[in-house]
């Protein structure tokens, strides 16, 4: 929506023009929940007047921009790295530290606009349900600046459905949201069995319950309280009106928070479905390279994971590309019968050298092609070919030769495999062929470098079992992360993505918790997670609180077992 004239979207606003305000819902903290003209509008932006400490992350979430890191300018300064993307503006809080009074935000966001530039105001939940939104518009408008009003996701109903609490049923069909804190609030307004949903409730939570209760709402009344929601530190404390106030001291609740009162809090029993999440708030190590992280830190978020990427190895082309020069020439010559691809990096690497030669796919005609796994095969039919060989068994370079055929003088014309690889890969593969009676031109395709250190504080929580699980996907990503981090503690659960990468972990001191039964990201998630409800439904039905392995006591240490 936009004020009088101005209909032009922020996106196509000129340059020169007066600057232009997106009232911007950042919804209960979810990025996930951002709506798609939110984001958008964000992409577009070039200053994010935020509300929260966390809107940052978001933003960035949401551009795909890396967290600052800090570094030394020219002057020997410590300055935060330049990542791209807006300027960002606190529009919560004041230099000191105090939350901003609406008219004080508001000269905020002008300010900014009056630079002739695209604002996006975030702003926590609605921008016109229980914010600032209506006063800050109201001050674009005095001063002709043009803005529009973005929805966002409230937090009033969001959280109770992440909480699974629903606000109506077909037995309770009224709610009344109240925002509790001025104190003034009549509660024997409230006396009925309509659901109430409390904002800013939690100081005043025990004189609440007391005067409902004196209203006359039954002291057994459910209620709900719920922390950080939406968010994988989220955390739901159920109780009643007469025992509320205790148990909101004793589990030492803070805001943020929302509490919901009435009979349909007894639904969460059976409807909670975010907290109950396999892998629900596990700190989980992604130790990878940066551009093959996004599948694997996606599928642990979907189970409740918080993953935490760090770069343990980049891929870089080979130090001598005169040897693959040579093979490419070869395999484009009809020297070669096969060529086998041992991982998804191999055929990027091919791949980008027929792209530099300006190949295409056709010169792989008459040519048998093996991939060592289906996300291999995945990879080659990704440029229009067709393995003609994938492990049947384990998908291995052992699986590959199982399967592999013997030279045979009658039906192969040529004997000659092309290999192309990473520099650190082993030799069996080539050993193996070799056996079978073939020849090998076993080439280095691309290099893994072992990546820089981690910041300290990550180096810490890796060694002292602050994270609750890390996930190998390869048997490098074992050794890098050891070189560079140190041995992870031995309360964090070790997942790995297939046998050789297990005996690697072994080999470096680790018990490997789980392996995927098949050598794929996708795999290695449903492991990890299977793994997680498994150790849940232990706890829960040994009577005991559901917590997760970081919470081990320091004593509670494992030792490396070899299989």
């Amino acid at each position: 929506m936009t004020t009088g004239s101005k209909t032009k979207s922020m996106a196509t606003l000129p340059a020169q023009a007066k600057g232009w305000v997106a009232f911007v819902g950042s919804g209960p903290g979810d990025p996930d929940l951002l709506t798609l003209r939110a984001a958008s509008l964000i992409r577009e932006a070039d200053v994010v007047v935020t509300e929260l400490p966390e809107h940052e992350q978001m933003v960035r979430a949401v551009l795909g921009l890396p967290e600052p890191t800090l570094v030394t300018d020219e002057d020997g300064n410590e300055v935060l790295s330049d990542v791209g993307g807006p300027e960002f503006v606190d529009g919560g809080f004041g230099q000191d530290g105090q939350p901003l009074t609406h008219a004080n935000r508001a000269k905020v966001v002008v300010k900014q606009a009056k630079r002739g530039l695209r604002v996006v105001r975030l702003m926590n939940g609605d921008p016109f349900f229980y914010a600032s939104g209506p006063e800050e518009a109201q001050a674009c408008t005095k001063a002709d600046i043009g803005f529009e009003i973005v929805p966002g996701v409230s937090s009033a109903t969001a959280v109770a459905a992440y909480a699974g609490v629903p606000l109506t049923t077909r037995n309770s069909r009224e709610v009344s949201v109240v925002t509790c804190g001025d104190n003034k609030v009549d509660w024997a307004k409230y006396a009925d069995n309509r659901t109430l949903v409390l904002l800013s409730a939690v100081g005043s939570i025990g004189e609440i319950a007391k005067e409902l209760v004196a209203a006359g709402r039954s002291a057994t009344t459910p209620v709900a309280i719920t922390q950080s929601g939406t968010s994988t530190r989220q955390s739901t404390l159920t109780s009643t009106l007469e025992r509320v106030a205790a148990d909101a001291r004793a589990a030492k609740v803070a805001p943020p928070a929302l509490i919901v009162v009435g009979d349909v809090v007894n639904l969460r029993e059976t409807l909670s479905w975010f907290e109950t999440k396999p892998l629900f708030g596990w700190r989980t190590l992604v130790p990878r390279t940066k551009e093959q992280s996004a599948s694997l830190t996606a599928g642990l978020r979907a189970f409740g994971a918080v993953p935490e990427e760090v770069p343990t190895i980049s891929v870089e082309p080979p130090r001598n590309p005169q040897q693959m020069d040579k093979a490419v020439r070869g395999l484009v010559e009809g020297r070669y019968e096969w060529i086998a691809f041992t991982s998804v990096n191999a055929v990027k690497a091919v791949r980008e050298k027929f792209e530099e030669y300006g190949l295409d796919a056709r010169a792989f005609s008459g040519l048998k092609i093996a991939a060592v796994g289906d996300k291999t095969a995945g990879a080659i039919a990704d440029w229009g070919l067709r393995a003609d060989l994938v492990p049947s068994g384990e998908q291995s370079a052992a699986g590959l030769l199982a399967d592999w055929p013997p030279y045979d003088d009658v039906l192969d014309p040529i004997n000659r495999v092309f290999l192309p690889r990473a520099d650190i890969a082993t030799e069996n593969l080539v050993a193996g062929l070799i056996d079978l009676g073939w020849e090998c031109d076993d080439v280095t395709a691309y290099r893994t470098v072992r990546a820089t250190p981690p910041p300290a504080p990550t180096r810490d929580a890796i060694k002292t079992g602050k994270f609750d699980a890390v996930v190998f996907t390869s048997s490098s990503t074992v050794r890098n992360l050891v070189g560079i981090a140190g041995k992870p503690h031995a309360s964090t659960v070790i997942a790995v993505i297939g046998p050789a990468t297990a005996k690697t972990a072994e080999e470096h001191g680790l018990r490997v918790d789980v392996m995927a039964a098949k050598p794929s990201v996708e795999d290695l998630v449903d492991a990890l997670a299977a793994f997680g409800a498994s150790r849940r439904a232990d706890l829960i039905e040994a009577g005991q609180p559901v917590t997760k392995p970081s919470d081990r006591k320091p004593s509670a240490r494992r030792r490396a077992t070899s299989s």
